[in-house]
């Protein structure tokens, strides 16, 4: 036998099961709002700007030498990781961390055809992050002339720490809206699934199509309270007769 769902049914269903669907749906909500405010530690961000400025006594523009200075600043992203200026780094400000660990909350970014590159840093500490990438940027400006030999350096932008920082992750907001449809789509699925698993006879047409037999009569169910009232009122209407009588 051929079945077929119809748009009723599903709303049918979907009122039939609300009271789970939205329990699952406040409990991912709650889930994921404890573990992005109360669990997951606050990430922030502190970046500064370096330029790679090239010292022409002519005043020309040589675009050989520009395009020299752009590739330069991958060589210029790798020693900035080195441990030949982090080391100084973490001496300067004593961290507790090593060379590796510092230079995982780093990243460097530039723009095409461009000779500025920005050097972002990460800390759970938004003071620290700012002070970090500052010594950073300023050690490398110092050291890079002893270990290229070259003065082509210089600071554009430090960073500096805003009077509310915000942390870049967790994003508690995003989190709770992705819980709120997780939450749904589980809660609507488990609510088909259990609809589907459930193989009771729901009414005397889901019999006639089951048995492929008509149904002659049905019996309506009566709840105690309700029998116990028609007892009392049948008992006291033969006290009544035998009272006439």
């Amino acid at each position: 036998m051929e079945e077929t769902i119809s748009i009723k049914d599903i709303f049918y269903t979907l009122k039939k099961r609300l009271i789970l669907i939205v329990l699952i749906t406040v409990g991912a909500v709650l889930i994921s709002g404890s573990i992005s405010y109360f669990v997951l530690t606050p990430i922030y961000q502190a970046s500064t700007q370096i330029l790679v400025n090239p010292k022409d006594t002519e005043n020309q523009l040589d675009v050989t030498k520009l395009s020299s200075n752009v590739e330069i600043i991958k060589t210029y992203s790798v020693i900035i990781k080195s441990p030949a200026i982090l080391e100084k780094v973490i001496d300067q400000l004593d961290l507790n961390q090593s060379v590796t660990s510092l230079s995982n909350t780093m990243t460097i970014n530039s723009q095409d055809n461009s000779q500025v590159f920005s050097l972002t840093v990460e800390n759970s500490d938004p003071a620290l992050a700012v002070t970090i990438a500052n010594t950073v940027s300023e050690t490398f400006q110092k050291e890079i002339k002893n270990i290229m030999n070259i003065d082509n350096v210089s600071i554009l932008a430090k960073a500096n720490l805003p009077d509310n920082p915000a942390p870049v992750t967790p994003n508690n907001l995003l989190n709770i809206a992705i819980a709120v449809v997780v939450g749904l789509m589980a809660g609507i699925g488990l609510a088909f699934l259990l609809d589907y698993l459930d193989n009771t006879v729901k009414d005397s047409k889901e019999l006639e199509a089951l048995l492929n037999l008509p149904v002659l009569g049905s019996i309506r169910k009566f709840d105690k309270s309700t029998q116990k009232k028609s007892k009392n009122n049948t008992a006291n209407r033969i006290r009544s007769e035998m009272n006439e009588s």
